[in-house]
């Protein structure tokens, strides 16, 4: 797949350039291109979708969830300017991919996921691909993941109306929540939320953004480690 890799390297270069007068870049960190170039997509797409895996594209994942953009991926694992003694929550491990990137830029990834089977399938591929400083669960990624906090960046790959109290508590003073905001069927952004030494906020709208919707579970669901 080197050459499939390759190219994908290139249309993440090329989208660069395209957006650069909007996300206010024009490259993105070397370990956040290492990460890209080193994860293979291939795992992490179903076996029908093969042909598209290093198409700088979404596609379906099933249970009318995507594998995003591999350009996205990388402008929110850019965006969360994290180092690699830092660790990361993501909410909503979908394929199990963004966490393998991000996996590759910080020391520790906590994941969670709101379908279980999903979170079953991901869980099993990133301890199968040998990704172990990556933990996963199956809960309700509105809530984060409390026992783990503070982290040093929040990622979450599914757009909500608005940002989640609960993940702004449970981010690190002087550190990123990345989240694309927005409804379902109308304008979604990829908003970075700054958490200042003082605990006050900065809000920084970056991108036009097309998101599957964050979910809730219900109230009385619990929560597992995968």
């Amino acid at each position: 797949m080197q050459s499939g890799t390759h190219k994908l390297l290139e249309d993440i270069r090329a989208e660069l350039r395209y957006t650069r007068s909007m996300i206010g870049r024009d490259t993105f960190d070397e370990r956040v291109m290492m990460a890209m170039e080193e994860v293979p997509r291939h795992h992490f797409v179903p076996d029908h979708e093969q042909g598209y895996a290093y198409a700088n594209g979404p596609l379906p994942i099933g249970h009318g969830q995507t594998i995003s953009q591999p350009f996205i991926v990388a402008l929110m694992t850019d965006l969360l300017a994290c180092g690699p003694d830092d660790c990361v929550l993501e909410v909503g491990t979908g394929s199990g991919y963004q966490a393998a990137i991000l996996s590759r830029v910080v020391g520790q990834v906590r994941s969670v996921e709101i379908i279980p089977e999903l979170a079953r399938q991901s869980a099993a591929r990133l301890a199968r691909l040998g990704y172990t400083n990556i933990e996963t669960r199956h809960s309700d990624g509105y809530t984060g993941w409390p026992e783990s906090v503070p982290y040093d960046g929040i990622l979450v790959t599914a757009a909500a109306p608005a940002v989640p109290p609960p993940l702004i508590e449970q981010l690190k003073e002087g550190h990123r929540l990345v989240i694309p905001v927005g409804p379902q069927y109308g304008h979604q952004e990829l908003v970075v939320i700054e958490k200042r030494q003082d605990g006050s906020l900065s809000k920084t709208a970056v991108l036009g953004v097309v998101f599957v919707p964050l979910t809730r579970m219900p109230s009385d669901s619990q929560g597992e480690r995968t």
